[in-house]
C-alpha cells in the first residue's frame, strides 16, 4: 500500500515539473521587448526562437546522461541549464550586462535543452512507475506542460504586470524551485514489483479519471483568470488558487487508499470486486509478462501460420494471410507487422510509416508551436498588442485541453474504438481551418478563435505523439526514437519562422509610413499584410500534414483493429 502511494506521489511530482518547465511557451510575452532591447530584426528574433527549439536536437544527451547519472541529478542539471540560460537573458534584457548576438543565441539553445532534459526525466518516471497505464500517465503529465505559459502569466501579473522582463527571471528560478519540491518523491520511488501489483490496477481507473477531471477544472480556471486581472492583488489571489489546484492532487491517492483500507478492515463485506469502468484488466498484467518473454519466438512464425501482432498491453494474435491484401498491394510491403515491436534508430529511419508520422508532426504540431512563438508580433501587427498575454494564455489553456483530450482513446475504448493514428488525423483538422480564418479576417474574434484552435490541435499532437511512438516503434526505444521524431521541431521552427520573419520584414520596409514606426531602432510592421501571406502558406503546409497523417492511419489501421478484436475476444477468458 505504501509503495502504491509513493507511485502516485511520483505522478503528482511529474505534473509539477511539467507545469512549470514549459518555459518556451511564454516566449511571445517578452519577445517584442527583447527585439527592441537587442535592436534586431524579425529574422534575427526568429533565430533566437529557433535556438530554444533547437535544444530538442540534443535531447538524446539526456538519455545518455541517465545511463550514468541518477535521475535526480539529471533533473537538477536541467534546472541549472535553465538558470544559466534564462538568468543571463534576464540580465541582458535589463541592461545589466552586454553580450554579442551569438552568445544570446547559445543562451537560448541552453534554455531549450533544459526543457528537453526535464521532459526526458518525466517520461522515464511515467514509464517506469506506470508500465500498464503508460499512455494515461504520459498524456496526463504532458498535458500540464501546456499550462506553463498561463501559470507564468499569473505569476508575472501578481508581481509586476508591466514588466515583460520578469518572465525571464521566473523562467530561470521557478523550475529550480520545482525540482526541489519534486526531489523527495523521486528519491523514494517504490520497488518495481509494487508498480505491477494486481491490486493497483483496481485503483488506477478511478484515480486517473479523478485526476483528469481535476485537470479540466485547472485548465478552465487558468483560462478564465490567468490574464483577466491587471490588479496585482487580484492576480496574487488567482495565482494562489492555481497553486492550490496543483497541490490538491496530493489528497486523491490518500483518500482512495484510506477508503479501501477502511472497507477491507471494517466493512470487508462491502468491498467492490469489479467496476464498470476499467481501463486495464487485472489479469492483463500477468499475460503481458508472459507474452513479452515469448516475443522473439512469436516473430519467427512462418507466413503460412500468419503474422504475430503485439499490442500495447502485450497481447499476441494472428493475422490471416488473406486479410488486407489489397491494402498491402496499394501501400507496399513495408507495413507495420506488430504494435510495440522495438525499432532501433537504424531500422526506424528506413520505415515509410515513420516518415509519414514525421511529416504529420512536422506540418501539424510544429507549425502550431511556431505560431505561438510569433503571437507577440502577430498581435502587435494587428493592433492588439495589449492583448498579447491574453492570447498567450488562450493558446496555453487550449493546448492543455488538447493534451488532455489525447487520453480519450484510452477512456472510451470499451464504448467506441478508433486507432490512435486515426485520432491523430482528426486532431490535425483544426489547424488549416484556423489559418484560413486568420488569413480571411483581422478581427479580435478571429484571432482568438484561430489561436484556440491551433492550441487545441498542437496540444493533442504533442501529448499523443509519445503514446503513438511507443505503440508503433516500441516502448523500450521511446527515449531514442521520440527524440529522433522531435528533431522536426527545430527544423520547422527555423523554416516556418524564417518564412514568417521574411514576410514581416519585407512588409515593414515596403509599407508606406512604416519607416517611422520604430521602437529603439527596431522596425515594426503594422497591418494585416504582415502575416497574411504567412497564414496562407501555413494553411497549405498543414494540409500536407493532414494528408500524411491520413496515410499513416490507413497503413496502421489493420494492426490496431486486429489487436482490439483480440482484446475483446480474450476478455471472457480473463474474467
Amino acid at each position: 500500500m505504501a509503495g502504491q502511494s509513493r507511485k502516485w506521489m511520483i505522478l503528482i511530482a511529474t505534473i509539477w515539473i511539467q507545469a512549470f518547465t514549459g518555459t518556451n511557451f511564454d516566449f511571445s510575452s517578452y519577445s517584442s521587448t527583447m527585439k527592441s532591447v537587442l535592436n534586431i530584426s524579425q529574422v534575427q528574433l526568429n533565430y533566437l526562437a529557433t535556438a530554444s527549439d533547437m535544444g530538442k536536437v540534443f535531447g538524446w544527451s539526456s538519455g545518455l546522461a541517465l545511463m550514468y547519472l541518477p535521475l535526480s541529478l539529471v533533473m537538477f542539471i536541467a534546472a541549472a541549464m535553465g538558470l544559466l540560460g534564462y538568468g543571463f537573458q534576464f540580465l541582458l534584457i535589463n541592461n545589466f550586462i552586454t553580450l554579442p548576438y551569438f552568445l544570446v543565441f547559445l543562451l537560448c539553445l541552453l534554455s531549450g535543452c533544459s526543457i528537453c532534459w526535464f521532459n526526458t526525466v518525466c517520461f522515464v518516471l511515467c514509464i517506469k512507475n506506470f508500465p500498464v497505464n503508460r499512455p494515461l500517465a504520459l498524456s496526463l503529465t504532458v498535458s500540464f506542460n501546456g499550462v506553463s505559459a498561463a501559470l507564468y502569466t499569473l505569476a508575472a501579473n501578481s508581481i509586476n504586470p508591466s514588466s515583460d522582463q520578469l518572465y525571464l527571471l521566473l523562467n530561470a528560478l521557478v523550475p529550480l524551485l520545482t525540482s526541489f519540491a519534486a526531489l523527495l518523491p523521486i528519491l523514494r520511488q517504490p520497488p518495481l514489483s509494487d508498480t505491477h501489483s494486481p491490486h493497483a490496477a483496481r485503483q488506477n481507473s478511478v484515480i486517473f479519471l479523478t485526476l483528469n477531471i481535476l485537470a479540466v477544472f485547472t485548465g478552465i480556471y487558468l483560462l478564465l483568470f490567468a490574464s483577466s486581472a491587471s490588479d496585482e492583488g487580484m492576480s496574487r489571489l488567482y495565482f494562489g488558487g492555481a497553486l492550490v489546484l496543483l497541490i490538491s492532487p496530493l489528497c486523491i491517492p490518500g483518500v482512495i487508499y484510506a477508503r479501501d483500507w477502511f472497507r477491507h478492515a471494517v466493512h470487508s463485506s462491502l468491498r467492490v470486486e469489479s467496476s464498470s469502468f476499467i481501463l486495464v484488466h487485472v489479469n492483463d498484467l500477468e499475460l503481458h509478462k508472459e507474452l513479452l518473454t515469448r516475443q522473439n519466438s512469436a516473430r519467427s512464425v512462418s507466413n503460412r501460420d500468419g503474422q504475430r501482432l503485439l499490442g500495447e498491453n502485450g497481447h499476441a494474435f494472428q493475422k490471416g494471410k488473406n486479410s488486407d491484401v489489397n491494402c498491402e498491394k496499394f501501400f507496399g510491403q513495408d507495413q507495420l507487422e506488430m504494435l510495440g515491436e522495438e525499432h532501433s534508430a537504424a531500422v526506424l529511419v528506413k520505415r515509410l510509416d515513420f516518415w509519414l508520422y514525421y511529416v504529420a508532426y512536422f506540418c501539424g504540431g510544429t507549425i502550431g508551436l511556431v505560431y505561438s512563438n510569433n503571437l507577440g508580433q502577430i498581435a502587435q501587427s494587428l493592433g492588439h498588442s495589449t492583448r498579447t498575454s491574453t492570447l498567450v494564455t488562450l493558446y496555453s489553456s487550449f493546448s492543455f485541453f488538447g493534451r488532455l483530450l489525447s487520453a480519450t482513446p484510452d477512456y472510451i475504448r470499451n464504448k467506441f474504438y478508433f486507432a490512435r493514428t486515426g485520432w491523430l488525423t482528426i486532431a490535425l483538422l483544426p489547424t488549416p481551418i484556423a489559418f484560413i480564418l486568420l488569413a480571411s479576417s483581422d478581427s479580435a474574434m478571429a484571432l482568438d478563435i484561430g489561436t484556440a484552435l491551433i492550441g487545441l490541435s498542437s496540444g493533442f499532437i504533442f501529448a499523443a505523439a509519445v503514446a503513438v511512438t511507443s505503440e508503433l516503434f516500441g516502448p523500450d526505444s521511446l527515449s531514442v526514437n521520440h527524440n529522433i521524431l522531435i528533431t522536426n521541431i527545430p527544423i520547422g521552427s527555423l523554416l516556418y519562422g524564417f518564412m514568417a520573419a521574411t514576410v514581416y520584414d519585407a512588409n515593414a520596409i515596403s509599407a508606406p509610413g512604416n519607416e517611422n514606426i520604430i521602437m529603439s531602432d527596431s522596425l515594426v510592421c503594422m497591418g494585416r499584410q504582415c502575416y497574411f501571406l504567412t497564414f496562407i502558406w501555413w494553411a497549405c503546409i498543414s494540409v500536407i500534414g493532414l494528408v500524411s497523417s491520413m496515410l499513416l492511419f490507413l497503413r496502421t489501421k489493420h494492426a490496431y483493429d486486429c489487436f482490439e478484436r483480440h482484446r475483446i475476444s480474450a476478455q471472457p477468458t480473463l474474467s
